[in-house]
C-alpha cells in the first residue's frame, strides 16, 4: 500500500505561480513512477506530468504545460513536487497526485485526495 497526500493548492492570479507537493508513505520502494493529473469541471482527468522513480525513464509533460510546469522529486523527503508558473485560467482544476506501483508483474494506480488550483483575477 502507498499513501499519497497533496498540498499547496489555492487561488492565484493569472501569470502567478504555485507549487504542489505530494508526500508519499507506505511501500514506497514499490513505486515505479509518479505523476500529476488534473480534472476540470465537466472534463475528463488528464495527465499533466510524470517522473520516473524506479526506472530510468525521463520526465514527461502534457503539451499544454510544457515550459511552464516542472515536476521534481526529493528522495530524502519522499516527496514529489509540481512547480507551476505562468498560470492561466485554463489551468484551473483539481490536481491529483498519482503513483504507479509494482504489484507482481503489473502496475496499479494509487491516487491522492486532490488539491484545488484556481487561476482567476
Amino acid at each position: 500500500q502507498v499513501q499519497l497526500v497533496e498540498s499547496g493548492g489555492g487561488l492565484v492570479q493569472p501569470g502567478g505561480s504555485l507549487r504542489l507537493s505530494c508526500a508519499t508513505s507506505g511501500s514506497i520502494f514499490s513505486i515505479y513512477s509518479m505523476g500529476w493529473y488534473r480534472q476540470a469541471p465537466g472534463k475528463q482527468r488528464e495527465l499533466v506530468a510524470t517522473i520516473p522513480i524506479g526506472n530510468s525513464g525521463g520526465t514527461n509533460y502534457a503539451d499544454s504545460v510544457k515550459g511552464r510546469f516542472t515536476i521534481s522529486r526529493d528522495n530524502a523527503k519522499n516527496t514529489v513536487y509540481l512547480q507551476m508558473a505562468s498560470l492561466k485560467p485554463e489551468d484551473t482544476a483539481v490536481y491529483y497526485c498519482n503513483a504507479k506501483v509494482r504489484l507482481g508483474t503489473s502496475l496499479s494506480d494509487y491516487w491522492g485526495q486532490g488539491t484545488q488550483v484556481t487561476v482567476s483575477s
